[in-house]
C-alpha cells in the first residue's frame, strides 16, 4: 500500500468516526475540501476510501435487516 493510500484510508477511517459521534453525514465533504487545497491526489484516494466505506456501511445494514427479518418469520 503506497503512503498516499495509507494515509487516506487512515483518515477516511477516522473521518467516519467523527461523522458517526457528531452525526454530521456530510463531514467528509469538509475534509476533502481542506485536502484538496493542498493534494488533490490525496483528496481523490480520501474520497474513493469514504465511499468504499460508506457503500459497506449500507450494504452490511441492508444484510442485518434482512437477517433479522428471516430470524422473525423462522421463529413464528
Amino acid at each position: 500500500m503506497s503512503t498516499i493510500e495509507s494515509l487516506a484510508a487512515k483518515l477516511a477511517d477516522d473521518t467516519m468516526a467523527a461523522m458517526e459521534e457528531t452525526g454530521n453525514d456530510r463531514l467528509f465533504m469538509e475534509v476533502a475540501g481542506v485536502i484538496g487545497t493542498s493534494s488533490q491526489t490525496l483528496e481523490e484516494a480520501y474520497l474513493s476510501e469514504i465511499r468504499v466505506r460508506q457503500a459497506e456501511r449500507t450494504a452490511r445494514r441492508f444484510l442485518e435487516t434482512r437477517l433479522a427479518q428471516s430470524r422473525t418469520k423462522a421463529g413464528q
